[in-house]
């Protein structure tokens, strides 16, 4: 229930708000430290109790709040994100909860959206980000909605 606030919220905040293509003056090392690691507990509660979007919100508060360039911050992101990921594994491996063949497979495929997203950016930049970042949480609002009536 409360994704159906945050989403929308998110959505308005990309597109009222956020531009990606204009880079504020970065603030010092170690004040970007200590902002990312506010922003990465407040999102690391999120992963750790729901988990999908991670990355886009870490993206957000990284370029948002810390002035991460789009390109540092993505990589921090994809960075905290495998963190948190082989974590979560860890713990599910230890309670026998995974599924391996639809981990593998759900992998295999995440690798090759996570190289077309790669591609897409590095040919298309920072104003390509905008709007794809708002489909995706379209499509992400729709499922939360769907889940909600079934």
């Amino acid at each position: 229930m409360i994704m159906l606030v945050i989403l929308p919220v998110t959505a308005f905040y990309v597109m009222r708000g956020h531009s990606f293509d204009i880079q504020k003056t970065p603030y010092s090392e170690k004040r970007t430290t200590i902002l990312s690691m506010v922003a990465v507990a407040a999102i690391g509660a999120y992963d750790g109790f729901y988990g999908p979007g991670t990355g886009t919100f870490l993206l957000l508060l990284l370029t948002a709040v810390a002035y991460m360039r789009l390109t540092s911050a993505n990589g921090v992101a994809k960075v905290i994100n495998l963190t948190t990921n082989l974590t979560a594994l860890a713990v599910y491996l230890l309670n026998g909860k995974v599924i391996l063949i639809l981990g593998l497979t759900a992998g295999c495929f995440s690798i090759a959206g996570n190289y077309a997203g790669t591609w897409f950016f590095t040919r298309w930049g920072a104003k390509s980000v905008k709007p794809l970042m708002l489909v995706v949480l379209v499509i992400f609002f729709i499922k939360i909605c769907l889940d909600l009536i079934a």
